[in-house]
């Protein structure tokens, strides 16, 4: 690692520590030459998940993009953003996990909303509007009379 100050490469890690969520190391380091001090931090370098569209394109999964589309589907709904984060979290380590390159967003858009399903059914078809591109009101009446049915 190279000094900040000096750019000299040599240099001694005093001491190091796990973030809270262990996903990353902070290092304190001091420098062997002029003897300041600095911090570097070690994570694992991720391989971007990549997001297969409807329409054929290709982009990197955004997490806050996501993350976006369900703010909406839940607002002025009784849902805790820890609720949302936590989904956020599970739903990316699957994805991390499934150790492919390419997903379709249908994957994600399914898992999303059976998801929301069981949150809040109100937030599952503000969801469902957007993503199954509801054509007019009775695709909104077809999906809410599959939803009634279920319960």
């Amino acid at each position: 690692m190279k000094c900040p100050f000096c750019a000299e490469i040599d240099n001694k890690v005093i001491d190091s520590r796990l973030s809270k969520d262990g996903n990353v190391i902070r290092r304190r380091r001091e420098c062997i030459i002029c003897s300041r001090r600095f911090t570097t931090y070690e994570h694992i370098e991720e391989i971007p998940v990549m997001i297969v569209k409807k329409d054929g394109r290709r982009e990197i999964f955004s997490r806050e993009k996501l993350r976006s589309g369900l703010q909406k589907a839940c607002q002025k709904r009784d849902i805790s953003i820890n609720v949302i984060d936590e989904f956020l979290d599970e739903l990316e380590r699957d994805l991390r996990e499934a150790g492919e390159k390419e997903i379709s967003s249908n994957k994600i858009g399914e898992k999303v909303m059976a998801k929301l399903h069981e949150i809040d059914d109100v937030a599952y078809v503000r969801f469902a509007s957007v993503y199954r591109e509801f054509k007019d009101v009775n695709d909104f009446v077809s999906e809410l009379k599959k939803l009634l049915s279920k319960h």
